[in-house]
């Protein structure tokens, strides 16, 4: 099991959202103002602080928090090499806002004004993403450890349960308040999962991401014979598709270890990838259609 190739290919919002998170501890750290993040009865039902509710999306509270929760952000780039950017973005935005608003009830339930009960972060995504992973990620191999079975999912539970226990009582609760957000999200609750960002957000992001990030682009000559290449239905891939068309669009092997690294076949992800023209994004949705028909 691996997050596909490393670095940040194909996954230009995790790592827009990686650097915020950094440079917004980083800031805080810096200022030695750590203690004043967190959110607390007072900061929403008291003297509004809006400010505190927006670092607490970003910033976490400590350089331990911030290298475990850096590093499952890092891995969960996974899903948005698996749904695309936009799908994720939605992800992001309903696992935050759900969470927080969680957060809030638990908060004005608790009712205990002198305390900062939520540690900062972004906790309400990082334990949303554990919900897919559990879910949708396999595990590739077992092995025992002093009698004890693990798998190769077994680190990233652990880094996730420092993170959760971290602060104790105050980052357990943001914590389960992100891994009910991730359910109500794969319980498809007011159809999210079906949402997206309007093409022109999409666009935007795109433009400001590094070419880096993006799919590797094929040359010059295979972009002038890829605009003749004709469409063809998923399930027809394989036997419409012209042979010499293939050669000039060959997939590049990080593009397939991608796919493969999501669980597909690694002959359907290289068909799905010649007919997406070495789009990762779109093969990712040709062979999702495929697997629903």
């Amino acid at each position: 099991m691996n997050g596909g190739p490393s670095g940040f290919t194909n996954a230009p919002v995790t790592r827009a959202f990686i650097i915020a998170s950094a440079l917004f501890t980083i800031f805080f750290g810096i200022q030695g103002r750590f203690g004043t993040l967190g959110l607390s009865y007072q900061d929403i039902f008291g003297k509004i602080r809006l400010w505190k509710l927006i670092m607490s999306i970003f910033s976490f509270s400590s350089t331990p928090e911030l290298m475990f929760g850096l590093y499952l952000l890092y891995y969960f780039r996974v899903f948005e090499r698996q749904v695309g950017s936009n799908k994720y973005s939605v992800f992001i935005v309903f696992s935050i806002l759900t969470s927080l608003l969680l957060e809030v009830l638990a908060v004005a339930l608790l009712k205990d004004p002198t305390a900062n009960l939520v540690t900062p972060g972004p906790y309400g995504l990082i334990f949303a993403s554990f919900v897919p992973f559990f879910f949708d990620i396999p595990v590739s191999t077992r092995f025992r450890v002093f009698s004890f079975l693990f798998s190769d999912k077994s680190f990233i539970y652990l880094a996730g349960l420092q993170l959760l226990l971290s602060s104790w009582k105050r980052s357990i609760l943001p914590g389960m308040c992100g891994i009910l957000a991730g359910s109500l999200y794969r319980l498809n609750v007011f159809y999210i999962r079906k949402a997206k960002f309007p093409e022109m957000i999409s666009s935007l992001f795109s433009r400001i991401s590094l070419p880096s990030m993006g799919s590797p682009r094929a040359p010059s000559s295979a972009r002038n014979v890829v605009r003749n290449l004709p469409s063809y239905p998923t399930h027809q891939m394989e036997r419409n598709y012209p042979a010499p068309m293939q050669a000039a669009v060959e997939p590049t092997e990080d593009s397939i270890t991608t796919l493969v690294s999501m669980g597909f076949d690694r002959n359907s992800a290289r068909q799905a990838l010649v007919q997406a023209r070495n789009d990762v994004n779109v093969a990712t949705n040709i062979l999702l259609e495929a697997q629903s028909h």
